[in-house]
């Protein structure tokens, strides 16, 4: 009887004790918010960046699906389960918005790109902008197909505008999108690259930017899918990009963000 009384007596003591204990477990059970994000193969370092400190900020994790805009805004229509979409221009994006895919008044444009022209290290010395590709020297130039990738349209149109297309077209090699054009150069397959200058301004070799002039603008757009399941965690990033420090982020990788 006595160690009954005591047991029971230990019980009533360590009660709030075990309360914190298996409230503690529950929590810690509990699966981590997470939300699926689309997002064009330009944002591939600036993203990766921005993901691992918007979970340390907020405890929500985010998975990127990368590809080039045609293809994940197509994805989306066939429905992946994205949670958010970030594109590499705003058609994409509106065209989403009126099929009424997407949350009213989550379309927001977060970054304008950057045309680069990257030369690798061990490609030809010599090339310093568009009017040099023209060169013997370079037989391959690489930029993502213009039909699926914004940044591969921004590519043909200046080398329209510069007056060289006829010169080079036929040593023009395209990729599915820009990180896929971006890895022929750092491969070795093609002497010159033009691509998203986020992608390459830390690459060793020459960088040129393209002047914005010669194409037409990057205006890179997201929006939230109606469909989601975690619409309040990804307005949440969306906000991070607009004023939080995702917005610095895309600074510090050459995008120009709204109001700078």
């Amino acid at each position: 009887m006595h160690t009954v009384h005591t047991v029971a007596r230990w019980i009533r003591q360590a009660k709030p004790v075990l309360a914190l204990f298996f409230a503690f477990g529950v929590a810690s059970a509990q699966p981590r918010a997470e939300i699926v994000v689309a997002a064009a193969s330009n944002l591939t370092n600036a993203f990766e960046q921005a993901g691992a400190r918007f979970e340390m900020e907020t405890g929500i994790h985010v998975v990127f699906s990368f590809g080039s805009t045609a293809q994940i805004a197509q994805q989306a229509e066939h429905g992946a389960p994205f949670d958010l979409i970030a594109a590499a221009d705003t058609e994409h994006i509106d065209a989403l918005d009126r099929k009424g895919l997407l949350l009213p008044a989550s379309r927001a444009i977060y970054a304008r790109g950057l045309l680069a022209l990257w030369i690798p290290a061990a490609g030809p010395a010599l090339v310093h902008g568009l009017n040099d590709l023209t060169s013997n020297q370079v037989k391959i130039i690489a930029l993502a197909k213009p039909e699926l990738a914004p940044y591969g349209a921004a590519a043909v149109a200046a080398l329209k505008s510069a007056g060289i297309w006829d010169r080079v077209q036929s040593k023009v090699v395209y990729a599915e999108n820009i990180n896929m054009a971006r890895q022929y150069g750092a491969s070795g397959n093609a002497d010159a690259v033009l691509t998203a200058y986020a992608l390459v301004f830390k690459e060793s070799g020459t960088i040129v930017q393209i002047d914005p002039k010669l194409y037409p603008s990057i205006d890179q757009a997201i929006g939230i899918f109606g469909s989601s399941s975690q619409k309040a965690e990804a307005r949440r990033f969306v906000d991070f990009l607009l004023r939080g420090d995702g917005k610095a982020i895309l600074t510090q990788f050459g995008y120009r963000t709204p109001h700078n």
